[in-house]
């Protein structure tokens, strides 16, 4: 079986900088080799800076590989194919509460990646807003919400929501319950779960905490 995706000898090295005369880089990665197929969990664990967020960010392209290859569904990614990849991979942030825009509304929030990512009209947009709000738990009302209104766990959901919205094949999940407390946590992963047993979504799950990764991942 083809995999859904696959990451081959994916490395990053830093521009050096000078400092005292002396050529100085900071952390290094790779070479990393790993695939996932649909409706899997792939765990991705290991201690504090080790390097698990940076290959995070490699695979949603936030971050630029020095080289490597990411291939989706038997073709390549090449980091030219930016939009390909954002309707494809998507990213759920270590701290949502941190990737949230106050300033803005909920439903801006979510709109913003349609808006920028496809030809949906403003009607078809609000009507998959809605549909996205509705299948990560959360009430219309919740359209109109801002930031400081959300309790943690809505926030997380709503996170999930923006990266649900452009129905993604993979989602990176970088320490998603790092600020959950333990039964905001456990609702979390019972909707991920849920999530991908109707989705066929595949997660790259990255975490320290082994209780976790024993009962999402299947490697």
């Amino acid at each position: 079986m083809t995999p859904l995706l696959r990451i081959q000898q994916l490395t990053y090295n830093p521009p050096k900088r000078w400092e005292f005369l002396s050529p100085r880089s900071d952390f290094v990665l790779g070479p990393v080799d790993l695939h996932v197929n649909e409706s899997e969990t792939l765990a991705i664990i290991g201690s504090n800076d080790s390097g698990k967020s940076l290959l995070a960010k490699l695979i949603v392209g936030a971050v630029k590989p020095s080289s490597g290859e990411i291939i989706l569904n038997g073709q390549p990614i090449g980091t030219h194919q930016s939009k390909a990849r954002a309707n494809n991979i998507r990213m759920v942030f270590r701290h949502s509460a941190e990737s949230l825009n106050p300033g803005i509304s909920v439903g801006s929030m979510l709109d913003e990646p349609l808006r920028l990512n496809t030809q949906l009209s403003p009607a078809m947009r609000l009507e998959k807003v809605m549909q996205t709000l509705s299948l990560v738990g959360l009430m219309p009302d919740y359209y109109y919400f801002y930031k400081h209104m959300l309790s943690d766990g809505q926030q997380q959901r709503v996170a999930l929501a923006r990266a649900l919205i452009l129905d993604p094949q993979v989602i990176v999940a970088d320490e998603p319950f790092a600020a959950l407390d333990p039964s905001v946590r456990s609702q979390t992963v019972n909707l991920l779960l849920k999530l991908q047993a109707e989705l066929g979504l595949a997660f790259i799950f990255i975490s320290h905490n082994l209780g976790i990764v024993r009962h999402m991942a299947d490697r």
